[in-house]
């Protein structure tokens, strides 16, 4: 049990404060459609073909077009564009007109905050940095509950510390801690596995990692050219043919010598916000190459494709999001206290004795 405690706290004085970041900003992050205040940003959601067309075919005839369309959503009105260059992105109406770009990811609050919780501002090491820490943050969820179960009897729940003293903190933390375990645990299995995608092995079942892999696996690289003028017409009609109940979300570009357009949807059944559904074109043809069905995908598949809507609260309403968020600010609570108590706390003072009499 001691060592136990020793790792605990140790582990915690380390990367409690890194915790605290990933915590805060994944809060602030799913209610980005909120506070994200443009023009026509509260624009109702249009999802009929020509709507969809007409923005396609605008946007892409710019002459520095960009490699990627996110379609407006039911919960923010305007479409995302990302361009080649590192962080380059800008926002259009439904119609295609730009509303705002940006040249670099420190411009847009949203661009950078969602660096900072995916990669740390560090691209792939951040994100291996930031699954390390989400499994710590499991094994903190582990072993306090372990180090809870001995002290049970003096549990007193409570938001906030009776003192800001550091045996008063600690209280504080244990006894919250056991409240939010389920939900704390729920936050960090679902981020970890994305990160580290063998362990969904350990989580969703013997073979998932290698069937997400196959599953999610885009087909062989074409010889295909980008047409001057893709007919994207076409392909849309293609998805609405297909799939007729299904929101068209995303538009990509052919990433490398791939020579494939490919086309998300989401389905009614599906939590994912952007969907898995995916449609692959080819490049210099607009002919259909491969469509993908998101529900007939394997369970394990279709389970791992659930992670990232539980993780970030974009499934069962304003309910489950507020769940998903009082996690988010538990979680920067205890890493940020955690820390100040571990390196910064004060030592009590030794009373002063007053001075013997002399006899």
């Amino acid at each position: 049990m001691g060592l136990i405690d020793l790792a605990h706290r140790w582990l915690g004085g380390l990367i409690g404060l890194l915790l605290a970041v990933l915590a805060v900003s994944g809060t602030v992050l799913a209610y980005k459609d909120v506070w994200v205040m443009l023009p026509h940003a509260g624009d109702a959601q249009a999802q009929d073909t020509a709507t969809l067309v007409a923005a396609a075919e605008t946007i892409m005839a710019a002459p520095d077009r960009p490699r990627s369309i996110v379609f407006a959503s039911k919960t923010f009105g305007l479409n995302q564009l990302s361009y080649p260059q590192e962080g380059a992105g800008a926002y259009a109406t439904q119609q295609g007109e730009l509303v705002v770009r940006w040249s670099a990811k420190w411009e847009r609050p949203e661009v950078w905050l969602f660096d900072l919780h995916h990669h740390l501002f560090t691209g792939d090491t951040g994100e291996i940095v930031a699954g390390i820490a989400g499994l710590c943050g499991l094994g903190f969820v582990i072993t306090g509950a372990i180090l809870w179960w001995r002290m049970r009897s003096a549990y007193e729940f409570r938001l906030w510390p009776r003192k800001f003293e550091r045996f008063a903190i600690l209280r504080h933390h244990r006894d919250l801690g056991i409240v939010m375990a389920p939900i704390l645990a729920l936050s960090l299995v679902t981020g970890t596995i994305m990160i580290f995608r063998p362990v969904a092995d350990l989580i969703l079942g013997p073979g998932a990692s290698a069937a997400v892999t196959q599953a999610l696996k885009p087909p062989p690289p074409r010889k295909a050219e980008l047409a001057a003028h893709p007919d994207w017409r076409g392909m849309i009609e293609t998805a609405r043919r297909l799939h007729p109940d299904a929101e068209v979300r995303i538009l990509s570009l052919p990433r490398g010598k791939t020579g494939l357009i490919s086309l998300r949807l989401r389905q009614q059944q599906e939590w994912l916000p952007n969907g898995r559904t995916t449609l692959y074109f080819a490049a210099d043809t607009g002919a259909l190459v491969r469509a993908g069905d998101a529900l007939a995908m394997p369970a394990k598949v279709r389970a791992y494709n659930a992670l990232y809507p539980l993780h970030s609260g974009k499934v069962g309403g304003l309910p489950y999001r507020i769940v998903m968020t009082l996690s988010g600010l538990t979680l920067t609570l205890l890493g940020s206290l955690t820390v100040w108590t571990f390196w910064f706390r004060r030592k009590p003072r030794r009373r002063r004795r007053d001075p013997v009499p002399a006899t």
